[in-house]
């Protein structure tokens, strides 16, 4: 089974960009191409334009200052105030540790323990869209877990019976569980003014497509939140922009308050380890950083596949 999910690819009635056109488009401020962006590309498909090169943004342009420059389109087939709304998920950083013991029993018994294991997972991630659960080894770098398990669905109860299986395993009854995260997707009360798309994409995690996983627990101090909120905007604005340096480093950001002890529970993926630790240091010199309480542990997570990550376990 795989861990990893295809990367969706564009419609193909979406307006194509000539190169020529890019480029032209990299002398718009950074902070506001995309949404610059977005705006010629409306309009290209309101004229049935295919292709967008700098005549086209001139028009674009044009059309703009005379005010008849097209709003994005609603879903087809779907008035806009009837979309349906895009249901939370539940988040769950589940991080096991395995009894030595486990390793002394004869390579039979736990290939067969390994093969129960993974057939309860398979059993319980066949829809994929309603529940996933991906795997990443810890083994080697920390002392406390072997292994991780990211598990995202729409339901605690589904979650709790899928745990319970696993546990009864027979590598269930050598493992242990000495940390556990709980949280939720939502959307942000701060506005990412350089991809307002960011919002919205919060809602919904697509996991799985980088090699790397860090993940903490992450707590402001009472002060954070006493702040104005115009206040904290302009020191999330900072934020956003130190994150937009690494653009190898994905964060999904999932929410814990009432859920669990920490009110964040951050995971960040990448390919590029050194990009993450450069992000988190550049962050360190942020004015924001005075108002963090707590963000530790700090996992160091393997994307390695279920089978791969047991095999790590012995035998």
């Amino acid at each position: 089974m795989s861990d990893r999910e295809e990367v969706d690819t564009a419609a193909p009635t979406e307006p194509q960009w000539t190169e020529e056109g890019r480029a032209q488009m990299q002398n718009v401020p950074f902070i506001v191409r995309k949404s610059a962006m977005r705006s010629v590309e409306e309009f290209a498909k309101s004229r049935g334009i295919g292709v967008i090169d700098p005549s086209v943004i001139v028009q674009a342009r044009a059309a703009k200052e005379q005010g008849d420059l097209p709003t994005a389109r609603p879903q087809e087939g779907i008035p806009t105030a009837q979309k349906p709304p895009v249901a939370h998920q539940y988040v769950s950083f589940l991080f096991y540790k395995v009894d030595p013991l486990w390793r002394r029993l004869p390579p039979s018994e736990r290939e067969q323990g390994k093969n129960e294991f993974i057939r309860i997972v398979e059993e319980y991630t066949k829809d994929r869209k309603q529940f996933m659960a991906l795997t990443y080894s810890t083994m080697g770098t920390r002392g406390d877990v072997d292994f991780m398990m990211w598990r995202i669905g729409y339901s605690l109860e589904y979650m709790q019976e899928f745990t319970a299986k696993l546990f009864a395993t027979k590598l269930g009854g050598y493992l242990t569980t000495p940390y556990s995260y709980l949280a939720i997707t939502k959307r942000s009360v701060y506005v990412d003014k350089i991809n307002p798309e960011h919002e919205e994409q919060r809602l919904r995690i697509v996991p799985g497509k980088a090699k790397y996983l860090f993940m903490y627990p992450f707590v402001k101090t009472p002060e954070w939140y006493l702040l104005t909120k115009h206040t904290r905007q302009g020191m999330m604005d900072e934020h956003i922009i130190v994150g937009n340096k690494y653009p190898s480093v994905k964060l999904n950001t999932t929410y814990s308050f009432g859920l669990d002890d920490q009110e964040f529970s951050l995971a960040f993926e990448t390919d590029k380890p050194e990009d993450f630790v450069n992000l988190l240091m550049d962050l360190r010199e942020t004015q924001g950083r005075i108002y963090t309480q707590r963000d530790t542990p700090i996992f160091t997570c393997v994307n390695r596949g279920l089978k791969d990550t047991l095999d790590l376990l012995g035998g």
